[in-house]
C-alpha cells in the first residue's frame, strides 16, 4: 500500500492500481479517464470500478464536471466492450489461439458461454456487465456466437447506464470518506467476486436441474 494525495491536503493510503489510475486521470483529465476505462475493458490490471470512483471523487472536488465525466465513463467502458465483441466476431474461434485471450477465455469457458447464449441470449450480456472477471470472456463469446451487434450494444449500454451511475454517484456523495473508499477497493472487489461466484453457481445448479428434468 502507498500514500497518494488525490486532493490537496489529504493523504490517502491506496493500492498501486488506484495510484496509477489516479495519476493517469489527473494528468490527462477526461482523455485519461477514457483511456483507463478502455484499457480496463481490454484486460489491463485495473478494475474499471476504480476510474469510475475516481471520476466521481474528482467531480465532487470540482476538478471534473460531472455531466462530462459520467458520459465519458459510459463511452469508455462501451468502447472496450465493442472491441472485444468485434475481435470475436471477426476472428471467430481462431481468437482462442491467442495466448492473452486464452487467459481470459479458455475453450471450456467458451463452450459453456456458447451454450448459455443459445439458451438465454442477451441476458448473459446484461449480467456479465456487472460481474468483474467475467465481462471480457462474455463479450468475446458474444462476437464468436454472432449475436447481432446492435442487440449486443443496446443491452450492454442499458446495463452500463444502470450500473455505472451508481458507482459514480456513491463516490460523488461520499467523497468526504475518500480514504476509506480507496483503501477498501480490494475488499469490496473480493466480496463482489464471491457474490458473483455464488450467483453463477446457483444459476448453474438451477440450469442443470431443469435440463435434467427435461431429459
Amino acid at each position: 500500500m502507498v500514500e497518494y494525495t488525490l486532493f490537496p491536503g489529504r493523504r490517502v493510503e491506496s493500492s498501486p492500481e488506484v495510484r496509477v489510475a489516479a495519476l493517469f486521470i489527473e494528468h490527462l483529465r477526461y482523455a485519461g479517464l477514457y483511456l483507463m476505462l478502455f484499457g480496463a475493458g481490454l484486460g489491463l490490471p485495473v478494475p474499471e470500478e476504480v476510474p469510475v470512483v475516481l471520476a466521481g471523487l474528482l467531480s465532487r472536488a470540482e476538478i471534473f464536471r460531472w455531466w462530462l465525466a459520467l458520459p465519458v465513463c459510459v463511452v469508455g467502458v462501451l468502447s472496450g466492450d465493442v472491441v472485444l465483441y468485434w475481435l470475436g466476431h471477426h476472428w471467430g474461434e481462431r481468437v482462442l489461439d491467442w495466448r492473452p485471450v486464452r487467459c481470459v477465455l479458455p475453450r471450456e469457458r467458451e463452450a459453456w458461454l456458447l451454450a448459455a447464449y443459445r439458451q438465454h441470449g442477451v441476458k448473459i450480456i446484461f449480467g456479465a456487465r456487472h460481474v468483474m472477471g467475467f465481462r471480457a470472456a462474455a463479450f468475446l463469446t458474444a462476437g464468436i456466437a454472432h449475436i447481432p451487434f446492435w442487440k449486443f450494444l443496446g443491452v450492454d449500454a442499458a446495463a452500463a447506464c444502470l450500473g455505472l451511475p451508481v458507482s459514480f454517484g456513491l463516490a460523488y456523495v461520499f467523497a468526504d470518506r475518500v480514504q476509506s473508499v480507496l483503501a477498501d477497493v480490494h475488499r469490496v472487489e473480493r466480496w463482489l467476486a464471491l457474490t458473483a461466484v455464488a450467483a453463477v453457481a446457483a444459476w448453474l445448479a438451477v440450469w442443470a436441474y431443469r435440463r435434467g428434468r427435461r431429459a
